[in-house]
């Protein structure tokens, strides 16, 4: 049982405001929200209900205003900037709707990019950046440029990028907005088998139902609030 794994993800009263006084905006409510280790969660809402707000923070993109964030019982909010970009850097992927990939580099160096940040070898580095393409079926097209991959293939691209870490956390932003159908259902496929053989916790935005029912668990965010958690799925 997901249940029984050890948490990785814990939020505890978060709230999030921007400006003040009568010109404030409150994007997060008293969110209280635990997500174990191996899990895959899909995160919903209307635009605005505050999941973009909470992906940020879980990113280490952005610190709560008032509660707490925790990773793996670390209290995020008491880290400095270069600390949560350290963390972002060792242990989260992440995947979004446009791909961000560099247009004139190779696929291979799109992947190789975060071991760079890492200042891991160059050699060493070509053979984790090849392993993680062909883990997505794409060591044939590794010297090709985005320009020269079709979207679902760039969409590849990204994962491999995103997972060539090993990271323990991969959050996925609206990873299917910009694909077709059968597009999407292959990126979902693939990324239910990193959750399921690498044990990759997945936190995945989505407007789209069908790409949720993937997930173990969906959250629906309203205003500021998680309105309803549809727990225990069975996914597709």
């Amino acid at each position: 049982m997901i249940s029984s794994q050890p948490t990785v993800i814990e939020l505890k009263s978060v709230e999030k405001n921007y400006g003040e006084g009568n010109a404030a905006t409150y994007a997060l409510q008293g969110v209280d929200l635990s997500i174990a280790k191996g899990e895959f969660v899909a995160i919903m809402g209307p635009s605005g209900s505050g999941k973009s707000t909470a992906m940020n923070i879980i990113g280490c993109l952005d610190v709560p205003s008032t509660g707490e964030y925790l990773f793996e019982g670390i209290d995020v909010g008491k880290l400095s900037r270069d600390q949560r970009a350290l963390l972002r850097r060792h242990y989260i992927g992440f995947i979004f709707q446009g791909f961000n990939l560099l247009g004139k580099t190779s696929a291979l160096e799109n992947v190789e990019l975060p071991l760079l940040y890492r200042g891991v070898p160059s050699h060493e580095r070509k053979a984790m950046a090849m392993e993680a393409l062909k883990s997505v079926g794409l060591a044939s097209v590794a010297h090709h440029t985005p320009g020269e991959l079709s979207g679902g293939q760039q969409q590849r691209v990204a994962i491999a990028r995103a997972i060539v870490t090993n990271p323990l956390v991969l959050l996925a932003d609206e990873p299917t907005g910009n694909l077709d159908t059968a597009k999407s259902i292959e990126v979902m496929e693939l990324l239910r088998s990193f959750n399921r053989e690498k044990g990759i916790t997945i936190i995945m935005v989505t407007h789209e139902n069908d790409m949720a029912q993937f997930a173990s668990r969906i959250i629906h965010f309203r205003d500021g609030h998680i309105d309803a958690v549809d727990t225990q799925r069975d996914a597709q």
